[in-house]
């Protein structure tokens, strides 16, 4: 009795975790920063139901292949995030499921999650930020059937930009996970 009470206080724990993963994002200043969807490498580009076939599979032979098939949504490695913020975006969610099922689909796979911010801000305040984005996403992919040992969690803080620029397009392309695969 008392073990099922635990497994149902994990569950429910589990569960507000995913929730509070879905809360509203603060924004810089009051204006709204562009929008972004599902799988965009380049924020804005709206790739949204762009799976192809089934994402559960092995990373080895054609299987892996679909990571690198630019019409599959394995192959879209960014989730981007608003100014100061952790939480995910809901057009992030599928992106987040095929990469999660894809593991669950292969037992030995795994990947880091790299978590980035903007310049703005010191340098840890910054690494504690990029940590707590990518630990978000990570809690949404075990939510999704991946398993704590395949996914790994590191924060670079501001110290790898994506673009070395100093305006808001520079720093809305810094603010991002990306998904990284070992073996590739």
């Amino acid at each position: 009795m008392q073990q099922s009470i635990h497994k149902l206080l994990i569950s429910a724990l589990f569960a507000s975790l995913l929730a509070a993963c879905g809360t509203t994002p603060t924004t810089d200043a009051g204006v709204p920063v562009e929008s972004r969807t599902v799988g965009s490498t380049t924020p804005g580009t709206n790739t949204a139901g762009t799976t192809t076939g089934n994402v559960a599979g092995t990373a080895t032979g054609a299987q892996g292949n679909r990571l690198r098939d630019p019409n599959s949504i394995l192959s879209k490695r960014s989730v981007y995030f608003e100014f100061d913020s952790y939480a995910v975006a809901d057009s992030y969610k599928a992106l987040i499921d095929a990469h999660a099922r894809y593991l669950q689909g292969d037992k030995t796979g795994q990947m880091t999650i790299q978590g980035n911010t903007d310049e703005r801000g010191s340098r840890e305040y910054n690494i504690a930020l990029g940590q707590r984005r990518a630990d978000a996403v990570k809690k949404m992919m075990l939510l999704m059937g991946a398993t704590d040992s395949q996914i790994e969690t590191v924060s670079f803080g501001k110290e790898k930009p994506r673009n070395a620029g100093h305006d808001e397009g520079a720093w809305t392309e810094n603010r991002r996970d990306d998904f990284v695969y070992r073996g590739e």
